[in-house]
């Protein structure tokens, strides 16, 4: 059985593996990598003790570069298999991650039903705005009128806005953070971890072989803090008229300096999914026995 109790003196070195990441230079997903160690560490825990789920995609390759109890699953399904782990054992830490053709596009009904029943897991999205393994193609959260291969004429879809929609459907801490800046996005990772509830992270990360409009530098320019400006992530009303901030449906435009607000827009407390299963009030699924379950009263019932 895990020690999920024990803290340990873990290093950022535990969590990593022999095998160095394959991503482009200058990739978002380093300071994504980065943050994730950094938040584990900070919260004592060990690689044991640790559960990530992977979808497809960049982001997905992850599996290979991170020493953690690892599940490398299906496109777009990285949060059904978080929830069946979460389900066995809902004293382990879990942690799912996709990116945003993968929890926004093909995996997004699961993302919708997951926030709805306040599973307790913690999604963080590598949100880079185009397929960048399938080599640059549009993704939901490309802006309208993006040029890509996919779309030589400029993206005619808009954009989903997945602070807006977690907001809306039921996700109880919903927070955007960047790649380029490590420390506010390991503090919002660990706040999702600790929180009891569904938590989004989605993570703004520039993609530098195929998306040339949403840079680094395009980030610095619009980017600011909720925490600074005195948001407080307890009022709905006002985490969604930060969500309405951005993306907006105006067509892209690079000289368009638009304000892009990241930290925690919405956080509150809610009984999970495992709260409200009386099979789980008294111990974990994984440390229950079968030895006394009688079934003849069931089949009895449905004979």
């Amino acid at each position: 059985m895990i020690d999920l109790n024990s803290k340990i003196m873990s290093t950022v070195k535990d969590f990593e593996t022999n095998q160095f990441p394959t991503w482009c230079p200058g990739c978002g997903d380093f300071g994504i990598w980065t943050a994730l160690k950094n938040a584990f560490v900070e919260q004592g825990l060990a690689p044991h003790q640790t559960c990530v789920v992977f979808g497809i995609g960049c982001s997905g390759n992850m599996a290979s570069f991170l020493n953690v109890y690892g599940f490398h699953g299906l496109h777009g399904r990285s949060i059904p298999v978080a929830t069946g782990i979460k389900l066995a054992n809902h004293k382990l830490p879990v942690v799912a991650i996709g990116g945003d053709g993968d929890g926004y596009g093909i995996g997004l009904g699961h993302l919708i039903h997951a926030m709805r029943r306040n599973v307790d897991i913690t999604y963080v999205v590598h949100n880079n705005q185009i397929y960048g393994l399938t080599k640059g193609q549009t993704s939901p959260t490309s802006e309208h009128g993006l040029v890509t291969k996919s779309t030589p004429f400029g993206a005619i879809e808009m954009p989903i806005d997945p602070i807006a929609l977690a907001i809306d459907v039921g996700a109880t801490y919903v927070a955007r953070g960047f790649s380029g800046n490590a420390k506010q996005l390991t503090e919002l990772i660990i706040g999702g971890m600790k929180h009891k509830g569904f938590a989004l992270i989605d993570v703004m990360q520039p993609c530098v072989t195929y998306n040339h409009l949403n840079t680094f530098h395009w980030f610095y320019q619009r980017l600011y803090e909720l925490d600074k400006e005195g948001h407080d992530p307890a009022d709905k009303a006002k985490a969604w008229a930060r969500a309405m901030e951005w993306p907006t449906q105006l067509k892209v435009d690079e000289n368009r300096v638009d304000r892009i607000p990241t930290g925690l827009f919405y956080q509150e407390s809610r009984a999970t999914y495992t709260d409200e299963l009386p099979q789980l009030s008294d111990q974990a699924l994984v440390e229950q026995t079968l030895g006394n379950i009688q079934i003849e009263p069931l089949m009895k019932k449905i004979s």
